[in-house]
């Protein structure tokens, strides 16, 4: 009886997650990888940057939803300019979503310490479906479709604070071609944090994203984080939606270059009892050397 129940619960959630899963995926450790979502980002961290990030939400359900990206942004010898590129691929069952896009950004100084960048992203969205049951008389059992689209964003910023607004993709873009509902929603974000020094060796980031999608429930994470040391981030989050869940996630600066970063996610809705939780690693490549001067530069917090 356990066994067609956990078998009955995994089923509802991958049916009931189906609807969204054209959207973009949604991480923990979201402030650490924010080129996902505003490509006015793009070189923002004033250095090469290259950010992997894998999640296995939901672990210990059947088809439980998988996501891993890849991103790389930097500015250009204009320092006005920022470039990336990013891939996310997003497994759900027998549906795989894949995202290829890139990023352009142009920054303007506003203040003295403020910077307002502008940003581009363009890219093709892949959608597939590879279903095993070849008697099934509503799917094909293999389908595979490519579909162009595009965001903007704009990002503002000292060494304090940032906050920023965005769309990812403006088209709302049917990836199926009318053989089954698989939209790729129009969303829009909303981000913000600043740094409060607590101490010499300690300082408290307060963060925020907000996500609103045609068709689909509004999200809202905040998050609480301590930076001891300038090298272990501590924190905690807590998203409001219709599947809401707490978090919690501790990153290491290994090195100079390298940090790497763990997450749980514990859901508080009616599947808890049937799964281990949501894992997620991130893994990024930051060398810290001035162009200009060969000297390493101090930490950035956003």
């Amino acid at each position: 009886m356990k066994t067609l129940r956990k078998i009955t619960l995994s089923l509802m959630a991958i049916v009931g997650s189906s609807a969204m899963a054209q959207q973009l995926p949604q991480f923990t450790q979201y402030m650490f990888n924010t080129i996902s979502v505003n490509p006015a980002y793009a070189g923002s961290r004033e250095s090469m940057n290259m950010t992997a990030l894998h999640r296995n939400q939901w672990a210990g359900l059947d088809g439980n939803p998988t996501t891993s990206t890849f991103s790389f942004h930097t500015p250009m010898n204009n320092e006005r300019v920022g470039l990336g590129i990013s891939y996310i691929t997003d497994q759900l069952g027998f549906e795989s979503t894949n995202y290829v896009y890139g990023d352009f950004s142009y920054t303007i100084p506003v203040t003295a310490e403020a910077k307002l960048s502008f940003g581009l992203k363009a890219g093709f969205t892949n959608y597939r479906l590879e279903n095993p049951d070849y008697n099934d008389p509503f799917f094909n059992a293999n389908f595979n479709s490519w579909k162009p689209n595009f965001g903007a964003g704009v990002y503002l910023s000292t060494n304090r604070w940032y906050a920023g607004i965005s769309s990812p993709r403006i088209l709302n873009t049917d990836l199926n071609e009318g053989e089954f509902e698989a939209l790729e929603r129009n969303s829009y974000y909303a981000i913000g944090g600043l740094v409060i020094d607590i101490s010499a060796d300690v300082k408290l980031r307060p963060a925020f994203i907000t996500k609103f999608t045609n068709g689909a429930p509004s999200t809202y994470d905040i998050t609480n984080s301590f930076l001891l040391y300038e090298k272990v981030w501590l924190g905690a989050s807590y998203r409001f939606n219709d599947a809401s869940n707490f978090g919690a996630f501790l990153d290491y600066q290994i090195s100079n270059n390298f940090r790497i970063g763990y997450a749980y996610d514990l859901p508080t809705s009616t599947i808890r009892p049937y799964t281990g939780g949501t894992h997620e690693v991130i893994l990024i490549f930051e060398p810290r050397l001035s162009k200009k001067t060969n000297l390493y530069k101090s930490p950035r917090y956003f």
